[in-house]
């Protein structure tokens, strides 16, 4: 059974491989601070169901507490080195299995591993604390490998560190009308397209959460991302096939390599 994608909003997927579903940074609120969620219907309650759960940094749009709660007791968390320090309810979450990693750790989920990479991202529990954890990718490799890029820049060894994949989960856009250090947008998540040279590749975090009042400043980094990579990967990655999806859609990629 080939992969398979489900993209729930923000930087929250399901990849399904060999029987294995693992999901990334679980966010399943209608608000968040002053961030409200202006696409796409809440996930199911489906969506929590993962044999695995990787957290690529502590930033609480990414490991968010209430979203972690949901999860079935004897789930296996994967959560940067530190994390528990840096986050002390994390530890009180009742009956996960918390497993820290730094990159080139790998885990072994059933017929799945999860190895961490290095990402190009502040990493802290903002806004206070120290730097405590890393942030990262995850690769997750099955009969597919699939390559979740977290929050992340461009670095130069991002190629090499990732190693050859078949899907690439970039983030193309924020949560606000300007993005900092550490992000890609749409162009520059082209170029890391190209430098992976995936089979296939589905643009996420972007148009899903919003700043509150903020609708009507530069709405088009919110609407546009998706459409702008798309458009960016057609003349820097010609041979990725690229499949921008709603919200809760699936897609099976294609053919492992």
């Amino acid at each position: 059974m080939p992969v398979e994608i489900t993209w729930w909003g923000h930087a929250t997927c399901t990849v399904e491989d060999s029987g294995v579903r693992v999901l990334t940074d679980p966010l399943f609120a209608r608000r968040l601070a002053h961030l409200r969620r202006r696409r796409g219907e809440l996930p199911p309650p489906e969506a929590a169901v993962a044999e695995a759960v990787v957290v690529s940094h502590l930033h609480a749009d990414h490991l968010h507490l209430p979203s972690l709660a949901r999860l079935a007791p004897g789930t296996r968390l994967i959560v940067p080195r530190g994390a528990r320090q840096a986050v002390p309810r994390l530890g009180r979450l009742s009956g996960l299995r918390v497993t820290e990693v730094a990159p080139g750790d790998e885990v072994r989920v059933a017929d799945v591993v999860v190895r961490a990479v290095s990402a190009r991202h502040d990493g802290r529990r903002l806004p206070v604390g120290p730097h405590r954890s890393p942030a990262l990718g995850f690769v997750v490799s099955g009969e597919a490998r699939t390559y979740f890029a977290g929050d992340t820049g461009l670095f130069e060894s991002m190629a090499d560190e990732v190693g050859p994949v078949d899907v690439a989960l970039l983030p193309v856009g924020g949560w606000g009308p300007y993005l900092g250090h550490g992000h890609l947008d749409a162009g520059r998540a082209a170029e890391a397209l190209a430098r992976i040279a995936p089979r296939s590749a589905v643009p996420v975090h972007y148009g899903t959460y919003w700043p509150i009042g903020m609708g009507a400043v530069r709405p088009h980094e919110f609407h546009s991302p998706g459409e702008e990579f798309a458009r960016y990967a057609a003349r820097l990655a010609p041979s990725v096939a690229v499949h921008r999806l709603a919200h809760g859609e699936s897609v099976r990629p294609g053919a492992v390599r």
